[in-house]
């Protein structure tokens, strides 16, 4: 074999399909979104464990302390109104579990490779999330913007200035009760930004079917 036969070979081995190329870059940018999403909604699960550590909490210490009405001095008024603390609870509550849901689907193989249900869900829970935060700060504010009932938060931040060597502990309770309340509202910007994260990564694995070269069997989902 002459030379220049050999230079021939060596140039055509070294030839690189562009589908092949523009399939790997796919891929690529594939990985880096669903790494963004999953750190979103790692993020979104530590803020929820915390809004339901804190806003529990709250509510059992207040459970603990509430004195009958034979009482004359009273911890906490006659017309209180639990439902904000308790819709943190729920609201909380559900981001957890759909969170945690979101990356077990992500991260465990087996359930991963489930695509007709890990693709819906990637989608699922931070729209289930964002919606369940949105509708718990509505309720939240509307109720505690009533002049005629004490919320455990206006309560307890209202009284926080009182030393207590006992339960209640208002400064405590005011100081969780607005560390749930924060949290929730950085949840609103969290769940939206990895929901449309999720969304533009479902588009992409999409579109990569279309280009896919003729020798790819496998999908490019990130694994």
């Amino acid at each position: 074999m002459s030379a220049e036969e050999k230079g021939a070979v060596s140039v055509s081995d070294l030839e690189v399909d562009p589908r092949d190329l523009r399939f790997q870059e796919h891929a690529r940018r594939i990985r880096l979104v669903d790494s963004a999403r999953v750190g979103l909604t790692g993020l979104a699960l530590l803020c929820g464990l915390t809004i339901l550590g804190t806003s529990a909490d709250t509510l059992a210490v207040y459970r603990a302390t509430r004195l009958s009405t034979d009482f004359h001095l009273p911890l906490w008024p006659d017309r209180f109104d639990l439902r904000p603390t308790v819709a943190l609870v729920v609201d909380s509550a559900i981001v957890v579990a759909v969170s945690v849901a979101s990356l077990l689907f992500s991260k465990v193989k087996i359930l991963r490779n489930l695509t007709p249900v890990h693709t819906p869900l990637s989608l699922a829970a931070p729209f289930v999330g964002f919606v369940s935060v949105m509708i718990s700060m509505i309720f939240f504010y509307a109720v505690n913007a009533s002049t005629t009932h004490d919320t455990l938060q206006s309560w307890s931040c209202q009284w926080g200035f009182v030393g207590m060597a006992l339960k209640p502990h208002f400064k405590t309770l005011c100081d969780e009760s607005r560390t749930a309340l924060y949290l929730s509202v950085i949840l609103v910007p969290v769940q939206l930004a990895a929901l449309t994260v999720a969304g533009y990564q479902a588009i992409l694995e999409r579109r990569s079917t279309s280009i896919a070269p003729s020798h790819k069997s496998r999908s490019p989902t990130p694994s």
